[in-house]
């Protein structure tokens, strides 16, 4: 039978794997809709020359739209490719064997984040234009007591 803390536990990840598959849902759609949403308006402002760059004619070799998939393919492939050496190179320069010594390397080389508990500003605020004003005056104020 198993315990509270790992019931707790579970929930957790599954609140976790749910949200990200929630986040990831929300951006794919947005992704899908916005591209769709380009092409239709460079459809409508010129479709003779919409069509042009869709199907290869005798001028062109190949298709703007098969030119753009395979930018877009070498495009992601050096992306992932460098991102992947960068993060690679920074794990070995840091000497961790593990995350968790990985975690300790690096947090002991990063600023440390003062608490701040109990707040020393607002924390709520009515709407946005309450807190765009709280915001153009906090600079104001902080400088002001400095002087």
């Amino acid at each position: 039978m198993s315990s509270s803390p790992e019931l707790a536990s579970n929930e957790k990840k599954k609140e976790r794997i749910i949200s990200a598959g929630f986040l990831f849902t929300v951006a794919g759609i947005a992704a899908i809709a916005g591209f769709g949403r380009t092409l239709t308006v460079a459809k409508r402002k010129d479709p003779k020359f919409f069509d042009k760059g869709v199907v290869a004619t005798r001028e062109m070799n190949e298709s703007g739209a098969m030119l753009a998939m395979r930018a877009l393919a070498w495009g992601s492939l050096y992306a992932w490719i460098g991102t992947g050496c960068i993060c690679y190179g920074i794990w070995k320069m840091s000497g961790a064997s593990n995350f968790e010594e990985f975690r300790q390397v690096v947090g002991d080389k990063l600023p440390r984040i003062k608490k701040n508990d109990p707040p020393q500003s607002r924390t709520e605020f009515e709407g946005l234009n309450d807190l765009m004003g709280y915001l153009s005056t906090w600079g104001a104020s902080k400088a002001s007591k400095q002087d």
